[in-house]
């Protein structure tokens, strides 16, 4: 047996429970515990915001929940829990926290940004560049370190914004529905909020739709839609990486 085939093996049989109960094969019980307890911090850091709104001993049992359904498939864990959020949605279902998986996400969507592979920041002069004909049949490419979330029923930006911040009272100020854009231009992930329209477009856009189309679209969903101030705000914001022009 190699190595690699070793160390599978062993992972697999961690996790495996015995005879169809909830424990792991006899003799691993003290490495299965020292892995959850590791799973457990991992996902501490990696929710931060979750984290901080609920407190630890909830997020402790949320997460020793989490990983006993979805355990890690190995023992790399700085990518672990992208289930995490979906996990929180059915766990919450008609409960007292139903804005939680959607702060859960946006923690996730930070630590993707983080992450991501780097490219260069598409500007405003390039769109200057080119004629309205032109541009409009050409297609913006969303960065890859862009992330975006539109969230409808409730302020998941301002109350992951708050957890993340620190702040005393994570409470918004009004319970409206809000986006979030998350791009990392300079080096460190920073996050603005965005409205539905603009994160249309994003969508738009990242489906390969050329411009015109993608801002002809918003528009008939959103009349009061301003696309320059859109363009503009998520260019500023570093959310685009390229511009290709169609062949003639």
């Amino acid at each position: 047996m190699t190595l690699d085939e070793f160390q599978e093996s062993f992972w697999r049989d961690l996790w495996a429970p015995a005879d169809g109960a909830a424990r792991p094969p006899a003799g691993l019980a003290v490495y299965r515990n020292t892995a959850l307890k590791g799973c457990v911090d991992a996902l501490r850091s990696l929710y931060p915001a979750v984290h901080r709104l609920t407190g630890d001993a909830w997020m402790e049992a949320a997460a020793l929940d989490f990983v006993r359904a979805d355990p890690p498939a190995g023992g790399e864990l700085q990518h672990y829990g992208e289930r995490f959020p979906a996990f929180l949605d059915r766990a919450l279902a008609g409960g007292d926290l139903p804005w939680l998986s959607a702060v859960a996400r946006l923690d996730r969507l930070w630590s993707e940004s983080h992450v991501a592979a780097d490219a260069p920041v598409l500007g405003l002069t390039a769109l200057m560049r080119i004629d309205a004909d032109r541009l409009a049949a050409a297609q913006l490419a969303p960065h890859p370190a862009a992330r975006w979330q539109w969230c409808a029923e409730w302020p998941a930006f301002s109350l992951w914004q708050a957890a993340r911040g620190g702040a005393a009272d994570p409470n918004p100020p009004h319970w409206n529905g809000q986006g979030a854009l998350l791009c990392r231009p300079q080096g460190a992930v920073l996050a603005l909020e965005i409205g539905a329209s603009d994160a249309a477009l994003l969508d738009a856009c990242a489906a390969g739709q050329p411009l015109g189309a993608a801002l002809d679209g918003v528009h008939a969903r959103f009349p009061c839609f301003d696309p320059g101030a859109s363009l503009g705000r998520l260019l500023q914001h570093g959310a685009f990486a390229t511009l290709t022009e169609t062949s003639p």
